[in-house]
């Protein structure tokens, strides 16, 4: 009987799937069709082939020795060479152990402050002044890295406001931005700044598809505002705070997004604590022409990304049941 019935169901299944396969136009067709919209995606996914995928191919170099100016794939097989000699060099460490105190330093500041101030914004409702906050927070995302750079440079000066403020209250200025020991501050201060008003932009679209009448159940219940964001607001957008954590988790190896703000804060003085992985494969890359070096560490750096997002994912979907795939 079982056996029958589950051919019976193998059959249903294959007869269900050629039904929608019929139904549905051959693929040229529908892109005939509908070809306004396909060209939305076409520039997204010729940058990504272009800038994204082609590149990968370059990775080949870290278990081949290149030379500039010699074949593109290097000019004969080197093995793990370059994956060992990293292993061994403590600058390399060094800069790996700065990469995860900075970007973890980061997300532990930035994520829950984004979600509190995008609560705290859903709950403004007054529209006028609601918009004004939103578009004064919005503001410093769209300031150039340089000119941000410019302006901490200029506030953590000896001759800037906040040594100014120091040397009031009667203590002697500081040299900020010579101390290795205030570069994660000023870099998480300064990254916080610039985006918590823009993170909040998935969490309020989010939160306006939470069904108002889930609300208004709650009200009846004798739910104060802290319970209605507790038991409605923050459940309604789980799943887009889940997505979120886990991308930001798969960040905090990487340093490509800050590469450019870490290159123009960190100094020689402050390497100890600013020197990250990227600015380490910039200098072992394009500076000392180590190029095989750079990418073999480029490589690793990359490994250990996907690992992050993928440990992160499956966590997720066991705790939470909702994951990216």
């Amino acid at each position: 009987m079982k056996s029958e019935s589950k051919s019976l169901e193998k059959r249903m299944k294959k007869e269900t799937a050629k039904a929608i396969k019929a139904s549905q136009p051959p693929l040229m067709k529908h892109i005939k069709k509908h070809w306004k919209l396909y060209m939305f995606i076409l520039i997204p996914i010729i940058y990504y082939i272009i800038f994204r995928y082609l590149p990968m191919a370059g990775n080949i170099i870290a278990f081949r020795k290149y030379r500039a100016g010699g074949p593109i794939f290097g000019v004969e097989n080197s093995g793990f060479k370059y994956f060992k000699q990293f292993m061994r060099d403590k600058t390399f460490w060094r800069a790996f152990g700065n990469t995860l105190t900075i970007n973890f330093s980061y997300l532990l500041w930035r994520f829950p402050l984004t979600l509190i101030f995008a609560l705290l914004l859903n709950e403004v409702k007054n529209v006028r002044w609601k918009k004004f906050v939103q578009t004064v927070s919005y503001l410093p995302h769209f300031i150039a890295v340089v000119i941000v750079c410019g302006m901490v440079k200029e506030l953590v000066s000896i001759n800037g406001p906040i040594n100014a403020l120091i040397k009031a209250l009667g203590h002697e200025p500081i040299t900020f931005i010579q101390l290795p020991e205030w570069f994660v501050t000023i870099f998480v201060t300064s990254g916080v700044w610039q985006a918590l008003g823009w993170g909040t932009i998935l969490y309020l679209a989010a939160m306006s598809g939470i069904n108002t009448e889930l609300y208004d159940a709650a009200k009846v219940d004798g739910a104060n505002r802290f319970k209605q964001v507790w038991h409605v607001t923050i459940p309604g957008i789980l799943t887009t705070i889940t997505t979120i954590l886990i991308l930001d988790i798969g960040s905090i190896v990487g340093s490509g997004g800050v590469f450019e703000k870490i290159m123009m804060l960190y100094n020689e003085m402050t390497y100890e604590t600013a020197d990250v992985v990227s600015t380490y494969v910039y200098r072992m890359g394009v500076r000392s022409g180590n190029y095989s070096y750079a990418t073999a560490v480029g490589l690793f750096e990359g490994v250990i990304g996907l690992i992050l997002v993928t440990t992160a994912n499956i966590t997720s979907r066991k705790l939470t049941k909702s994951s990216l795939w």
